[in-house]
């Protein structure tokens, strides 16, 4: 499929997530080129209906400044108690609708924004789906102060871990840590993956998001969107 196909399927299904969005809310927004559409149909519609929102909360500068280009205010997380939907991307998701996401570094804002909210729409390209968690490393952010020790922890383990780089320093996320690319696919229990990292001292989130997302909006190369719920 050319990128122009691809970037008309992920118009369509940014359309279908835009539309889903209540007037009057509470909304959270990811990032990437599907929500980049969904963004510009969110414009769209406050230009044709007047469309307005209690709050929005983003994960990434970018977001931001395209919704406020359209007039929208984005608030922090922490302004408000609840997000109603959050309408983000992923860089796997699996057939229970478990994922992987990370990819752009921000999956500590991304999964505080989306346990805050009663419900997650995740908008995808068909590339995206597979049937076991696998085709792309899990990252893993670490506090710089003992990134060595976790590395070679989860080296001990056989995670294949591995500094994200900046050119020729490691990369630094929006909250001064570090970011480990395990290289392990398929994920064989991602659950008990979960947990581990969950209690390694020093790791500070990863990237598996279980039992998080509520629906997936596929652009199917076929030229179709798929809805999957869970």
């Amino acid at each position: 499929m050319d990128k122009n196909m691809q970037d008309e399927l992920k118009k369509e299904a940014a359309k279908v997530a835009a539309d889903k969005v209540q007037a009057g809310s509470v909304l959270g927004v990811g990032t990437g080129s599907t929500v980049k559409f969904f963004i510009d149909w969110l414009g769209e519609r406050k230009e044709k209906e007047g469309l307005t929102l209690k709050h929005i909360v983003t994960t990434s500068s970018r977001s931001k400044k395209q919704l406020e280009s359209y007039g929208f205010k984005v608030d922090e997380l922490a302004d408000v108690d609840e997000v109603d939907l959050t309408v983000d991307g992923a860089d796997r998701v699996d057939s229970q609708l478990n994922g992987i996401k990370g990819g752009g570094a921000a999956l500590t804002l991304e999964k505080n924004v989306a346990v805050n909210s009663k419900k997650n729409i995740w908008i995808v390209d068909e590339s995206k789906v597979v049937d076991h968690l696998s085709g792309f490393k899990l990252p893993v952010e670490v506090l710089p102060v003992s990134c060595m020790q976790v590395k070679k922890r989860l080296e001990k383990e056989g995670l294949n871990p591995e500094f994200r780089m900046d050119g020729n320093k490691k990369l630094t996320t929006h909250y001064g840590n570090y970011i480990l690319d395990l290289n392990i696919s398929p994920i064989p229990v991602p659950n008990g993956l979960a947990d581990y990292l969950d209690h390694t001292v020093g790791v500070v989130e990863h990237g598996l998001f279980l039992g998080i997302c509520d629906e997936v909006i596929v652009a199917k190369s076929n030229g179709t969107i798929q809805e999957i719920k869970r």
